[in-house]
C-alpha cells in the first residue's frame, strides 16, 4: 500500500515521533523512506545605492544546511538499522510546505507521514502551520501525528 513514504522533519521531538511508524509501515509493505528537511535560505535587505554587502550567501547556506542534514541523517540511520532504503533531501527554500509537496512528485512518494503540534481555535488560523499547508496542497494522502 505505502511503498514510498515521505517523512518531513525539522529535528523536533514531535517530528521524530513519525520515524517509528513510517519505518514500520515501510517494512510491512516492502517500501522505502524519503526524508526531507528544509533549510532557510540567505535573506538580506536590499542595499541602498553606493552600499556594498559582502557575499556571505554561500557560507550562510552551507551553515544553514548543516542542521537539516543532521535531521534527515537521524531518520536514515534508523531506517537503515531496520534494513530499509532511505533517500534524503535538504532543499533550501522560504516555502517548506511547498518543498514537501514538490518532493512527493519528485521522489514518487505515495504518502506523507508528518507531525503537527495540534494548534486549536484561533492559533490554527495564524500563518506558520506547515502541516496545514501540506494537508491542503498534497497530491498524496497525509497521515498527521500528534
Amino acid at each position: 500500500m505505502f511503498k514510498s513514504i515521505l517523512v518531513p522533519t525539522d529535528g523536533s521531538p514531535m517530528a521524530e515521533k513519525t520515524f517509528g511508524p513510517a519505518i514500520e509501515a515501510a517494512k510491512t509493505n516492502n517500501g522505502s523512506i524519503v526524508g526531507i528537511s528544509v533549510a532557510h535560505p540567505f535573506v538580506y535587505p536590499r542595499p541602498t545605492e553606493g552600499t556594498e554587502i559582502p557575499n556571505y550567501k554561500k557560507k550562510y547556506e552551507q551553515d544553514a544546511l548543516r542542521l537539516p542534514k543532521q535531521h534527515v541523517q537521524r531518520l536514515a540511520k534508523e531506517a537503515q538499522q531496520q534494513g530499509l532504503q532511505c533517500e534524503t533531501t535538504t532543499p533550501c527554500s522560504v516555502d517548506p510546505a511547498g518543498e514537501i509537496v514538490a518532493a512527493v512528485e519528485r521522489f514518487g512518494c505515495n504518502v506523507i507521514f508528518i507531525a503537527s503540534h495540534g494548534r486549536r481555535c484561533i492559533n490554527k488560523l495564524l500563518p506558520g502551520s506547515e502541516t496545514q499547508r501540506v494537508l491542503a496542497d498534497s497530491p498524496a494522502p497525509v497521515l498527521v501525528f500528534r
